[in-house]
């Protein structure tokens, strides 16, 4: 074990999934609603600990030679992000739809579908782990099992924060406006993924 390849592995791992995204903004909503949190964190990151695996195997180069199967994830995965965009616009624009989303209880099946969802169906998620990180990692030589861990322990720690810590914003979020404007941002960014996939 590399100490130092580890926690650098640690701190790029981090600099790459703290950015605002479709994962992060479904982690975060559950945080805040209080339901399946545990079950969501734990898909999340070990997804993510998975796809680290296979970048660090070097999966980035067969990924790189199937663009029909990147074709395939872009396309399924920009219709997923959209239709996610449509149902949080519309969460934020109708006040029923809003008390529903704010105070009925979702289904553990459904949950655990977009959790899937969101993480496996989007190419951004496979460029940052399996090509990009994967990259980096093989620039580490024989300590890149090392940084790869290092990643895979970030994306704990991070989705983990996220996910438990969003209990700490529940007081503002007891206000209607704050759950409309947290709805008008998802379907902001999880839109603008989409079209970006489409383009």
């Amino acid at each position: 074990m590399d100490l130092l390849a580890a926690l650098s592995g640690l701190a790029f791992g981090l600099s790459l999934i703290v950015a605002i995204g479709a994962q992060n903004a479904f982690v975060l909503r559950q945080g805040l609603r209080g339901e399946h949190v545990g079950m969501v964190v734990a898909i999340c990151a070990a997804s993510d600990a998975v796809l680290i695996a296979l970048g660090v195997a070097g999966a980035g180069a067969l990924l790189r030679g199937a663009p029909g199967l990147v074709d395939a994830v872009r396309i399924g995965g920009a219709a997923f992000l959209l239709g996610y965009a449509a149902l949080a616009a519309r969460r934020a624009w109708r006040p029923g739809a809003l008390e529903a989303a704010s105070g009925g209880a979702v289904g553990r099946r459904a949950v655990v579908a977009a959790a899937l969802a969101l993480t496996w169906l989007n190419p951004h998620v496979y460029l940052d782990t399996v090509v990009l990180l994967g990259s980096v990692a093989a620039a580490h030589g024989d300590a890149r099992w090392s940084f790869g861990l290092g990643a895979a322990c970030g994306s704990v720690l991070w989705f983990t924060g996220l996910g438990f810590g969003a209990r700490l914003l529940r007081t503002p979020f007891a206000r209607p406006s704050a759950w409309r404007a947290l709805d008008g941002a998802v379907a902001l960014v999880m839109g603008a993924m989409g079209l970006s996939l489409v383009v």
